[in-house]
């Protein structure tokens, strides 16, 4: 898989983060910043995967913030954070009635993190948007032709066909400034 030079730029970022991350949890296990941020490292990481690769590494990730929210139940980010990881590996699983069950998992996570902040701008946004995940989620499964796997997004042009098969998790921009990571 050819990466553009800011998309490995990325990679080095996050996994420097992700390493970063689990040598500061030998260190001090209960800190519930600390496991959002590795969690959120392998979310990112995860869009340079294999479908079955992703799913690995966001369900790793999906580790690290319930872990995270042992710690910290209210721990707005990581509830936020949490609904974009089931969101994800929503749209990586071709079956509706699977992909539904984390699609609502995702809408709990985002309803408790929009009730822990007056605010949440960004959380209520995925609430909206997450409620329309299911139609999406078969719209794209239903014109996917990569034999039940999802289609990709956010591939640069390389002005040729791709000779990869590996699947980029999705990034839903909403109609704002805010872009909530599906």
């Amino acid at each position: 898989m050819e990466l553009a030079g800011n998309e490995f730029d990325r990679i080095l970022f996050f996994e420097h983060a992700r390493k970063t991350a689990e040598a500061a949890y030998a260190n001090n296990p209960l800190d519930a910043e600390n496991l959002t941020r590795w969690g959120g490292s392998l979310l990112e990481l995860a869009q340079f995967q294999s479908v079955a690769d992703s799913k690995k590494m966001i369900q790793d990730g999906m580790n690290k913030f319930e872990e995270a929210l042992l710690i910290n139940p209210k721990k707005h980010d990581t509830l936020w954070c949490l609904g974009n990881a089931h969101t994800s590996f929503a749209f990586l699983t071709p079956d509706e009635e699977e992909a539904d069950v984390y699609f609502k998992k995702a809408a709990a996570y985002f309803q408790q993190a929009v009730d822990e902040v007056p605010f949440p701008l960004v959380s209520t946004a995925c609430l909206v948007v997450i409620r329309k995940a299911p139609d999406l989620h078969a719209e794209i499964h239903k014109h996917s032709s990569i034999g039940g796997q999802p289609i990709e997004f956010n591939k640069p042009d390389t002005g040729g066909p791709s000779t990869s098969t590996s699947t980029r998790v999705i990034l839903l921009s909403l109609p704002s400034t805010f872009t909530c990571r599906l």
